[in-house]
């Protein structure tokens, strides 16, 4: 009788039931907000570390992984792909306002893998890795057969047609002695008059140009706490007639801007690492300093490797989707890679 009672009793006992485990959040799309928004600071970042050639500017966020890392600490690791602006990296002009090259004057593309930290809510930069490569030639012949290419930067005439124009602008200006310290990019034009096109970084030295003719290896550049960095864009015509049109402007004293190399003999416009090619390669690999430990800046080779992986997973997955949807259905798109914000290359 004592049995039958608790066996009555426990079967009115409330039943509780377990409560399933809520779903994981949704993987971080290419498109996210949150995703633009470490994109950008990646970028900034990039610019802020690179010392020669151009700003560049997000053209696609290729992919990105979240790791968590404990409470209210995540790893993010983003894939990008840059394109090269008109604002040379020493330019004062923030990124927003700076245009991105056009496909027609042989763009130059730079890929990047950026590790960053969020930690309560707050993004930083640990790491990032690039290198830049300018679009191929029979890529912009194919779409503009007349546009000039990109021509090496230690090529003679580019040499040659950089000296010209900066003697050009120095024997007329009334202002402060310019010297070259790089050549940025070229281009030749070959018909109907043969053109070359250079653009070059220049600084103010502590002679006028009046000065300068009477003894210019007297003329040094300015010390970094009055330094002035500046730009130059020429056009040189070679045949059937020869003509120099130079447009230099400085951009005044920046404090905290340096050029890396400031005693080096740049002459020739030229550093050790871009001769012999046609753009200066944004080859960056820097680690934050101040990473934590625990947060170490390293990429990890299965992430790197899961790239491939991935992508050709995607290919499959394309390939061999073969269920039959309902007219009219348009499936979400992927979360990666993003939208293309200028053009593809």
């Amino acid at each position: 009788m004592k049995v039958l009672v608790a066996l009555i009793l426990l079967v009115q006992l409330p039943v509780h039931k377990a409560v399933p485990a809520a779903p994981p959040p949704p993987p971080l799309g290419c498109d996210d907000p949150e995703s633009e928004a470490a994109a950008e600071l990646a970028v900034n970042y990039i610019n802020d570390h690179s010392h020669h050639g151009y700003k560049f500017a997000l053209n696609r966020i290729e992919n990105v992984r979240v790791l968590p890392q404990g409470p209210n600490n995540q790893i993010l690791f983003l894939e990008l792909d840059l394109l090269e602006t008109k604002c040379h990296i020493l330019s004062p002009v923030p990124l927003e306002n700076c245009t991105v090259r056009s496909f027609e004057e042989h763009a130059v593309e730079g890929d990047c893998d950026v590790k960053l930290q969020k930690l309560d809510g707050k993004l930083s930069v640990l790491a990032s890795k690039c290198h830049s490569h300018a679009d191929s030639a029979e890529d912009v012949i194919r779409v503009c057969p007349d546009c000039p290419l990109l021509e090496n930067l230690n090529n003679s005439e580019v040499l040659t047609g950089a000296a010209a124009a900066l003697n050009e602008h120095n024997s007329k200006t009334a202002d402060a002695y310019l010297k070259l310290l790089e050549i940025g990019r070229a281009r030749i034009q070959f018909h109907p008059v043969r053109l070359v096109f250079v653009e070059f970084a220049v600084a103010a030295t502590n002679c006028s140009a009046e000065e300068s003719k009477a003894n210019v290896d007297a003329c040094q550049l300015l010390p970094e706490d009055e330094s002035n960095f500046g730009f130059c864009t020429a056009t040189i015509a070679t045949e059937p007639t020869t003509d120099v049109q130079v447009d230099c402007k400085l951009y005044g004293h920046q404090p905290g801007v340096s050029y890396p190399h400031p005693g080096q003999d740049t002459s020739a416009g030229l550093l050790p690492n871009v001769q012999g090619f046609t753009n200066h390669n944004l080859r960056l690999s820097h680690n934050n300093p101040v990473a934590s430990e625990s947060s170490s800046s390293e990429f990890p080779t299965s992430v790197i490797a899961a790239k491939s992986v991935a992508k050709r997973a995607v290919a499959e997955a394309a390939q061999h989707d073969k269920v039959v949807r309902p007219v009219g259905f348009a499936p979400p798109p992927p979360p990666c890679p993003g939208r293309i914000h200028y053009f593809k290359i």
